[in-house]
């Protein structure tokens, strides 16, 4: 039944996708400029981190739907094979998805994650960005993704991810948005 939920989430999101039916989605979340909302939140290890813990430093905040669906693991291993570049442009990565500490932990050990993968069990960062989504039974995060600048500035909101692409469109935003500077 645990790996039947993935599939079911799955056809549920790429059906929702193609058909409209009534859903449940929040405010729109911060736009570039605007301050990127604060959270606290525990990785796959069950340590706590928030988005000022993160000052300082070029953030990836990345929301997906659920660990082990396709689209979600093309996502997460993309960032894991760029992870050295990311960081080397100065960026860090936190993916964030509404499964428990428990999933993040198989999902991350499987997937070989060299990030925090965060879990917003309730909801509510996923809220406060703009991203959650509750259709039927179905609770998710729809996957989009912030470039949140030094001083937790949203830089960048992409909103049509592809997630085998984002984490290059991001690599190469940060790489403009860092020239840009000087």
């Amino acid at each position: 039944m645990k790996h039947l939920m993935p599939l079911l989430l799955a056809l549920v999101v790429a059906f929702g996708a193609a058909c409209s039916f009534a859903d449940e989605t929040l405010p729109s979340g911060p736009a570039a400029g605007q301050a990127a909302p604060e959270f606290r939140l525990q990785d796959q290890k069950g340590d706590w981190h928030t988005l000022k813990g993160e000052h300082g430093k070029w953030l990836v905040l990345y929301f997906y739907p659920k660990d082990f669906t396709p689209g979600c693991t093309t996502e997460v291993c993309a960032y894991r094979d760029d992870i050295v570049a990311l960081r080397k442009a100065g960026a860090d990565v936190l993916g964030v998805s509404l499964d428990d500490v428990k999933s993040h932990a198989e999902f991350a050990e499987k997937y070989h994650v060299p990030f925090r993968l965060l879990s917003d069990a309730d909801g509510k960062v996923a809220k406060a960005y703009g991203v959650y989504v509750k259709r039927g039974p179905m609770e998710y995060a729809r996957r989009e993704t912030f470039l949140i600048d030094p001083q937790g500035i949203v830089a960048k909101r992409y909103t049509d991810v592809d997630p085998k692409e984002n984490s290059k469109q991001v690599l190469t935003d940060l790489d403009g948005f860092k020239q840009s500077k000087h």
